[in-house]
């Protein structure tokens, strides 16, 4: 092989390798399609790396048949030397041939076929996932799912989902799409409840979906979201499907508890009490992270501080983390204490936080490298109730600090 002479037209500028699908360039320099379309998409500018012309776009490339005809006749040539032949280039897929897809959506004999093709598609590179997103499928797949919805249809779910989730894009046209009403929301939710063939993956893809629907949802609808909804977060969370399913049922609870009612729908699931159990159970720092950013939000109301406050382990819990998991959470469990010890301290709950090292940690905050801000908080729970806590060992270092200052 090493005694093959390569025609150095053969050879691509960018890889050095040789070309398995050439097209060239409007400035006439022919590229191996993977190697240049990687380079249009990874450059900080779109040009010819060869002469340093604009691009504009990889719609500049056009397949180049003539060489790749020489390169697969010379490597069959020398296929008993050790030449590997050059197999046929697949066929780009093109807008026309998508939209013929998505007419087939409504046919019900062929809608399965249609998604079946579309996975494929969006499976393979990222050139044909921009050619499915631009030919408008993202919207036919979402008015897709709402249909089976309605019409109690599971057959095609997982296959939607997967191309939802790999094509998403939140244009002005999903957005529009997605705050209508709220059908696209109560369908995914229905589809958590649903009994499919595989459950982990349409449940993960279901919920990366939604908190990306989420995400883009105005305040009028977030208002309205129904109880059930929340008490189907609270069950993702405990199923514990997956990691991916765990995150977005955590930043959806986040996104929608500072709205309307949101907040006492929690309340009424239970979600606090659950949050709680999960975090004992020492899960990964960014899911740490969540949990304990939620808890901040939800104990920023009464209701939500009784029931943190009803758990037996909740304030040795967010005391164990400070200065643990990272900055962020450091910031989230001393508002938390923050809140507890301003509106709900009654002397139970200041003790508590004494024997559970809740007033250590703040201490260890005040001498720790943490953010001027967090300081601030702890300090000030710390001189709020300074005279309960006098006996406590660490009250000395923080009174010193106090002095100093």
């Amino acid at each position: 092989m090493d005694e093959i002479e390569i025609p150095q037209y053969f050879i691509c500028p960018i890889s050095l390798q040789i070309m398995k699908d050439p097209v060239t360039a409007v400035t006439g320099i022919t590229y191996d399609r993977e190697s240049i379309e990687q380079w249009l998409k990874t450059s900080k500018h779109t040009i010819c790396p060869v002469t340093k012309q604009a691009l504009s776009s990889d719609s500049d490339l056009t397949p180049n048949h003539t060489l790749w005809r020489l390169i697969q006749a010379w490597s069959a040539a020398n296929a008993s030397n050790g030449m590997d032949l050059i197999p046929t280039p697949k066929t780009p897929v093109s807008k026309s041939h998508v939209v013929k897809l998505i007419r087939d959506f409504g046919v019900p004999s062929l809608y399965m076929n249609a998604l079946k093709k579309m996975e494929v598609l969006a499976e393979d590179n990222e050139r044909k996932r921009k050619c499915l997103e631009e030919a408008g499928v993202p919207k036919a797949v979402i008015l897709l799912l709402i249909t089976c919805h309605r019409q109690g249809k599971i057959s095609c779910l997982e296959q939607a989902l997967r191309i939802l989730h790999l094509i998403w894009t939140p244009c002005s046209e999903i957005k529009a799409l997605v705050n209508q009403n709220c059908d696209f929301i109560d369908c995914l939710t229905w589809i958590l409840l649903c009994e499919t063939e595989n459950p982990v993956i349409v449940t993960t893809h279901a919920m990366v979906i939604l908190k990306r629907v989420i995400e883009v949802t105005n305040s009028r609808l977030l208002e309205k979201l129904k109880p059930e909804f929340f008490k189907q977060m609270l069950r993702v969370l405990k199923s514990k499907t997956s990691q991916q399913a765990t995150k977005s049922a955590l930043h959806i609870l986040i996104q929608t508890c500072q709205w309307g009612r949101n907040k006492s729908k929690m309340m009424d699931a239970n979600v606090i009490f659950e949050l709680i159990e999960f975090e004992l159970e020492k899960p990964e720092k960014h899911v740490t992270e969540l949990i304990i950013n939620l808890l901040a939000n939800l104990c920023s109301c009464a209701d939500g501080r009784a029931q943190f406050l009803g758990h037996a382990g909740s304030i040795a819990m967010v005391a164990k983390r400070i200065l643990r998991v990272s900055p962020a959470t450091d910031d989230r469990a001393v508002q938390i204490l923050k809140s507890i010890s301003k509106y709900a301290a009654t002397k139970h709950v200041l003790v508590e936080m004494l024997k559970v090292g809740a007033v250590t940690k703040l201490c260890m905050v005040m001498q720790a490298d943490c953010a001027a801000y967090v300081k601030e908080k702890a300090r000030g729970i710390l001189r709020l109730h300074s005279n309960l806590w006098n006996g406590s060992p660490c009250i000395a270092v923080y009174l010193l600090t106090r002095y100093q200052r």
